[in-house]
């Protein structure tokens, strides 16, 4: 299967990206000519990879009839000081809010999206050191 995106200058470091799904606007920083008006191409990258696992979490926790009240994906990345700038090492802390928690189902459903369904995940792995841990809150 081809995805095709197509990216279109609007001016200075402004840039819209289209897909059949929907259209984002990419930026660069301020102090490199940038305006602020969308996401960075590197937080674009983040952004991805807690989509794509939160989607496969709200999905495996509904099918487990294990839903939580809320749930929340933060992703911390080092990045490299010498160019080009990669992300060389990544965690992603997955934070679930209620006051009754399936445990056992959520770390079920964290492992299938970390090991088997989620592949911005495994994307990540080709070049960064990635890591993962499940908090939770009431």
């Amino acid at each position: 299967m081809i995805n095709t995106i197509e990216v279109s200058w609007k001016g200075e470091m402004l840039f819209e990206s289209v897909a059949p799904e929907g259209t984002v606007m990419i930026d660069a920083a301020e102090d490199a000519g940038g305006q602020g008006k969308g996401l960075r191409p590197k937080a674009m990258m983040l952004t991805a990879l807690a989509g794509c696992t939160a989607m496969d979490i709200a999905s495996l926790l509904k099918k487990m009839r294990a839903e939580v009240a809320d749930f929340k994906i933060e992703v911390k990345a080092n990045l490299t000081e010498e160019h080009p700038k990669v992300y060389d090492k990544v965690k992603v802390v997955y934070k679930f809010y209620d006051k009754d928690f399936q445990k056992d189902k959520i770390e079920k459903a964290v492992n299938l999206s970390v090991e088997r369904y989620c592949g911005v995940y495994e994307m990540f792995r080709k070049f960064s050191d990635i890591s993962y841990e499940i908090q939770y809150f009431d």
